[in-house]
């Protein structure tokens, strides 16, 4: 069979009629008969394109409502039978089957009518059968058909014809490898959607898809190779945000601005969340984003160069100016006025994302991890704990100021990699310790940390001296308690749950600290 193949029969029934009439014009001025359906056929017929019914051309009517018009051998035959094979030939001229040359098919919008939030019938309704069925069939005989499933492909085929006289095999091969990737992530999305209604959160299978939005020039690293992949959810963060200006985002910007706009979304009053390398550097949260800004950066004035800020409510110029005084790597946020923008605008290389809207904190969803040979899934971490679902422990209980605040670092403590120590006071932290090996050189380095933040400001007592601290799970000795307590803290929240509670309690009451439990651990590794 030769590598060039003529297009003389195209089927074309498409949900998605975007570039359809300029196609359907291109095909019948180079006199390729077309066989179509119910609203495409409709719509080329009213721009004057000639259209056969496929009901025409196979002598069988559409029955069940239109749930069976395709479902033919008629179709399937002039898809799915070797031109290469003589006798597949004569099998298809004794059943009268004439042979289709292209299909282009997109199917039924199922993932727009579940995002809409449409009825389990009207969700039913909208599971294509016969176009994922062609789409198959023509992606498996693509030696001699062509399948075109997104209407991009209508101006790429259309070049390819005018240029060559017919498709090449190498464009066919790579239709067809879309082809297959589009049906598997339309079952994937009926198959996730049913889970849903079944209220299974772990299926014995589990199939998910990702559309490529970005290839990236790179991963983590330069030697390593990287693509963004969006999923079509509608959870506001960095798949979903609009980049007003700047560089293309890279790997690791990705993946830090998505640490830092979840952070960020904790918190129900004006907040300014910086983060470096995925974890944050600074939380702060005011009546006011300046404000909320100025006491973040105080935690570390340091790290936040490169790095990114994610705010919870719309930016304004005052916050724009103090932000783009330092070079940030991104800026995230629901949206930022006009002011705000033409200051970022002086930024050429700041990367500058609005999302609309800000995530649900509270609502688990779905994350995964690969590992060799499979992946880990579980739901996100949307654990909180309240005032009144904690424990006191110790001789002293918490003033209602160390309880704010004991509340805000466990808070910020869950987006710390763990082992984490976060140190807070009056709704910012004050230090933090990250990625450590064992609690008590998490404990050691915030504390160091603070030390030299209070430094930097020209204060004459580190941060952390009278703040709280927090610590993502429980202290297994009473050394890294003791390192807060010498640093000034004055409160502490853990989870609690060690055998040696007892001695971390004691060295507590010891320090005159008060301590809480909340039962809830936020390991972040």
């Amino acid at each position: 069979m030769s590598d060039l193949l003529p297009i003389r029969r195209a089927l074309i029934s498409v949900s998605d009629k975007t570039g359809l009439l300029d196609f359907g014009r291109f095909l019948a001025a180079k006199g390729v008969e077309i066989l179509s359906t119910g609203g495409t056929a409709k719509a080329l017929r009213d721009a004057g394109v000639p259209v056969k019914d496929v009901s025409d051309h196979t002598g069988f009517p559409e029955i069940l409502d239109g749930r069976v018009k395709t479902l033919v051998p008629q179709v399937h035959g002039g898809i799915l039978g070797r031109r290469d094979l003589p006798e597949h030939l004569a099998q298809m001229d004794k059943h009268g089957i004439a042979p289709i040359d292209l299909v282009a098919v997109n199917l039924y919008p199922f993932e727009a009518t579940v995002a809409k939030g449409a009825g389990f019938d009207d969700c039913i309704e909208n599971i294509d059968i016969g176009g994922p069925a062609m789409i198959r069939s023509a992606a498996k005989n693509h030696a001699g058909v062509a399948v075109l499933t997104e209407p991009a492909h209508f101006a790429e085929i259309q070049a390819e014809i005018e240029a060559q006289g017919g498709t090449t095999l190498a464009t066919r091969r790579r239709l067809a490898a879309a082809a297959y990737a589009r049906t598997a992530a339309y079952d994937a999305a009926i198959s996730g959607w049913f889970t849903r209604q079944e209220k299974q959160d772990f299926p014995p299978r589990l199939a998910f898809a990702g559309v490529l939005r970005q290839s990236l020039r790179y991963g983590e690293n330069p030697h390593q190779q990287a693509a963004f992949y969006v999923d079509g959810s509608a959870r506001p963060g960095v798949a979903t945000a609009t980049q007003v200006q700047g560089k293309e985002l890279s790997y690791n910007n990705i993946n830090d601005t998505d640490a830092a706009y979840e952070c960020v979304a904790e918190f129900d009053r004006p907040a300014i969340v910086i983060v470096k390398h995925a974890n944050p550097c600074g939380v702060a949260v005011a009546d006011d984003l300046i404000t909320a800004w100025d006491r973040a950066f105080l935690c570390d004035p340091v790290s936040p160069f490169g790095g990114i800020v994610a705010a919870n409510r719309v930016l304004d110029a005052a916050a724009a100016e103090k932000i783009a005084a330092i070079f940030t790597e991104v800026v995230i946020a629901p949206d930022a006025d006009e002011a705000a923008r033409a200051i970022f605008a002086k930024k050429k290389n700041l990367r500058l994302l609005l999302t609309g809207g800000l995530p649900d904190a509270t609502s688990p969803g779905t994350t995964f991890k690969s590992v060799s040979g499979g992946f880990l899934a579980q739901s996100r971490d949307a654990g909180q704990v309240s005032a009144g679902t904690l424990k006191v422990v110790t001789q002293r209980a918490p003033t209602d100021q160390e309880m704010a605040d004991l509340l805000f670092a466990f808070r910020v403590c869950k987006h710390v990699k763990s082992n984490a120590i976060v140190y807070a006071k009056g709704g910012a932290t004050t230090g933090i310790g990250a990625g450590q090996m064992n609690r008590a050189e998490s404990s050691r380095i915030a504390a160091w940390k603070s030390d030299a933040a209070a430094k930097a400001a020209g204060l004459d007592r580190p941060l952390a001296e009278g703040s709280v601290v927090a610590s993502d799970a429980f202290f297994p000795f009473a050394d890294g308690l003791e390192i807060a307590a010498s640093a000034g803290a004055t409160a502490v929240i853990q989870p609690g749950g060690s055998i040696r509670d007892a001695e971390v309690i004691a060295a507590a009451d010891k320090a005159g600290l008060a301590m809480v439990f909340t039962g809830m651990r936020h390991f972040r590794h």
